[in-house]
């Protein structure tokens, strides 16, 4: 993807994950499961819960520490996009009300639905409107809070999710880094394999759709396995080749933290070394939009990214949607 326009950077990186643990020993006295089941299965040891505050809050927590590391002002941006399922409410935008209330009255806002790839979709997105020359900083973040959408009791689901956010602040590369290339996919007629059905126009909330449990996470879960090992590696390798790159040449690849044998089985496809690939699975569990800014906000802290590195992110959800990044990473705070 060759082009003369400046590449969007990513300028600084935040995350927050709420206070409160639910390990699997937690877990074990609510459905029919055990700690070592959960691990064996899945990788995850304990992941956050979010006591009342809504995905806002969360958001909001995220945005605020991008301004703080970047050191800007909030009027100094120009776009704040959201990646969520779980928005506050229907209308209007979580990303309308993180705008008000961080005080970024010059900048427009809205939300970008599209499940767990819903970070690098919105990454992607942005970057657009840095490369065009429209916007100077664009606001990038993944939160949901899975719990408020999660059946307690059960079992193929709650082991899996927990609350988090995370996101990054984008501005134009004046150090060849940035946003290399990108490949985005979707395909609406996997909708049923991993969906909530209640609370639209074709199953608008009743007394029936929460009686019958229609407002929470559902999945068929070896279906969505088995897709996600395949896209996964399929779209990463696609954009590499496309870009004259292998697996090899990656400092670090951060994927969707859906489930530790997925990952594994990506990286294997991909036949990348453990030290490539960025996992925090164990302790965050999958936070649905915030995996990945999550993710490499962790990795920037333990110091595995620096100027210079090529980055791959890579994720795949509800829709069903996957997609790839590239980028060059530059100095990021």
């Amino acid at each position: 993807m060759a082009s003369t326009q400046p590449r969007a950077t990513i300028t600084a990186v935040e995350r927050f994950l709420p206070e409160r643990i639910l390990s699997n020993k937690d877990l074990e006295k609510v459905v029919d499961t055990s700690d070592e089941w959960i691990r064996e299965r899945t990788g995850i040891a304990e992941r956050r819960i979010l006591d009342g505050e809504p995905t806002s809050y969360m958001a909001t927590k995220v945005a605020q520490g991008l301004l703080r590391r970047r050191g800007c002002h909030a009027d100094d941006i120009d776009l704040i996009l959201v990646a969520t399922i779980t928005p506050d409410m229907v209308l209007p935008a979580t990303a309308c009300l993180v705008q008000d209330q961080i005080g970024a009255s010059k900048a427009w806002a809205f939300d970008l639905l599209a499940a767990c790839s819903g970070f690098v979709y919105a990454l992607v997105t942005g970057a657009q409107f840095i490369s065009s020359g429209a916007h100077k900083r664009v606001m990038v973040i993944g939160a949901d809070k899975m719990s408020a959408i999660t059946d307690p009791h059960d079992r193929s689901t709650c082991i899996l999710f927990g609350d988090g956010a995370g996101g990054v602040l984008l501005e134009a590369a004046e150090d060849g880094s940035g946003l290399i290339d990108f490949e985005m996919h979707a395909d609406g007629s996997g909708r049923d394999d991993l969906h909530v059905r209640g609370g639209g126009s074709a199953y608008p909330a009743t007394h029936e759709s929460v009686d019958e449990g229609l407002h929470f996470i559902r999945q068929e879960g070896r279906t969505v396995f088995k897709f996600a090992v395949q896209r996964m590696a399929e779209v990463s390798l696609s954009l590499l080749q496309r870009n004259e790159l292998t697996a090899q040449d990656l400092d670090l690849f951060v994927p969707h933290q859906a489930n530790r044998r997925i990952i594994d089985a990506t990286a294997n496809r991909m036949v990348l070394a453990s030290e490539q690939v960025m996992t925090n699975i164990e302790h965050v569990a999958n936070t649905t939009a915030g995996t990945v800014p999550i993710a490499l906000s962790e990795a920037l802290d333990e110091g595995r990214l620096k100027p210079g590195n090529l980055v791959q992110l890579t994720a795949v959800g509800g829709g069903l949607t996957w997609g790839s990044a590239l980028l060059r990473w530059g100095n990021a705070a």
